[in-house]
């Protein structure tokens, strides 16, 4: 069983709800009617945290789960918890000042290229060897 990576993967889906949540406090505290994406650089700023967390979502998901299938769970977890305190880095660097996103973002993608990389390694280690 995955347990660890279970529930990893409810607090990634967990953190993205929040960032909708967030999209939409912002809309209302900056005055953006639905469907607007632009206006007040604040309000891009956040909305952009929620669509870059969405667009990282296919990569990192499936990524994880190879890992805890093909590798470990235990550290699946362990690299999917690292993705989401990156998330939170971002989300917090970026909601300063877009220059402030680079060590968040830096974070999740190192955790979520290294996950994709070891299950891809593994995967095709054990198709060569099958």
């Amino acid at each position: 069983m995955y347990h660890f990576t279970a529930l990893v993967t409810c607090l990634a889906i967990a953190f993205y709800f929040f960032t909708s949540i967030q999209v939409s406090k912002a809309r209302v505290a900056f005055g953006i009617k639905v469907p607007a994406i632009s206006g007040k650089a604040d309000f891009e700023r956040v909305f952009r945290v929620q669509m870059n967390t969405l667009e990282w979502m296919p990569i990192f998901l499936p990524s994880l789960w190879l890992f805890a299938i093909y590798i470990s769970d235990t550290i699946a977890s362990v690299l999917g918890l690292l993705w989401i305190a990156g998330r939170i880095l971002y989300m917090t660097g970026y909601s300063q000042a877009a220059a402030k996103r680079g060590p968040g973002f830096g974070n999740q993608a190192s955790a979520a290229i290294n996950l994709w990389l070891v299950a891809s390694g593994a995967i095709l280690w054990r198709l060569i060897h099958a």
